[in-house]
């Protein structure tokens, strides 16, 4: 007979805190993409035709610029979020967890780097 109460049992077994976090911001990231991904999608379809210039032109605008840099980060964050909750459900190797959750999420920052740099290294012309 034990002794100890239900939650003396799931010590260390991670807080339920995390989970609502990750949900919240999974459903954060999901309403911020709506309106970007609208934005981007209207936006090439208007540059459709144009040359390079134009499409550089397009991205030295300080709003542009803005709104590409908040649409490659929420889509890597929402991406990632999505990945990890996949691995975490049918990944069931405790090491293997961590290294493909670990991979996933540097992969996810590594690709968002490299594209928020390139917006930026078009917008200041570097």
């Amino acid at each position: 007979m034990s002794y100890r109460s239900p939650l003396g049992k799931v010590r260390g077994l991670g807080s339920a805190k995390d989970g609502t976090h990750h949900w919240w911001m999974q459903r954060l990231t999901a309403l911020a993409l709506i309106p970007l991904a609208i934005w981007f999608v209207v936006s090439v379809v208007a540059l459709l035709g144009q040359n390079h210039a134009a499409f550089a032109a397009w991205v030295k605008n300080p709003l542009s610029a803005t709104l590409l840099i908040l649409l490659i980060a929420a889509t890597f964050h929402h991406a990632q979020l999505g990945v990890q909750v996949v691995i975490e459900d049918y990944v069931h190797g405790e090491g293997a967890k961590l290294a493909a959750i670990i991979l996933v999420k540097g992969a996810a920052l590594v690709l968002a780097g490299i594209g928020i740099v390139s917006v930026l290294r078009i917008a200041f012309g570097g």
